[in-house]
């Protein structure tokens, strides 16, 4: 079976950083591209990143510069670094097996991980 599990998360305050980390079993990691999502409070999910199997990445304008995603095919394992956070960035992130830039939940997922910047 496919499992995501997503790990990392918590409270920080604006300007903070968090290292999301997902690891994955069920399938050969190295061949697929990644891709992480996340959904705030009330609101649909929302694209955040993704990364091909050769590391390329791909990002939503809004985190440009401040997110960087990655991924150790040894471990694997993928991440996303979060630097500058900010309140908008409050939201529950999942991570999922391919490459795709859709504002859609992956499937199949693992349980998420939340993400709280809040003074």
């Amino acid at each position: 079976d496919v499992q995501l599990v997503e790990s990392g998360g918590g409270m920080v305050q604006p300007g903070g950083s968090l290292r999301l980390s997902c690891v994955v079993s069920g399938f050969t990691f190295g061949n697929y591209g990644m891709t992480w999502v996340r959904q705030a409070p009330g609101k649909g999910p929302e694209w955040v990143s993704s990364i091909t199997t050769l590391g390329g990445r791909h990002y939503r304008d809004s985190v440009k510069g401040r997110f960087t995603i990655s991924r150790d095919n040894a471990k694997k394992t993928l991440y996303l670094q979060m630097n500058s956070l900010q309140p908008e960035d409050t939201a529950v992130y999942f991570c999922g097996k391919g490459f795709n830039k859709e504002n859609r939940l992956p499937a199949p997922r693992g349980q998420g991980t939340q993400v709280t910047v809040s003074s």
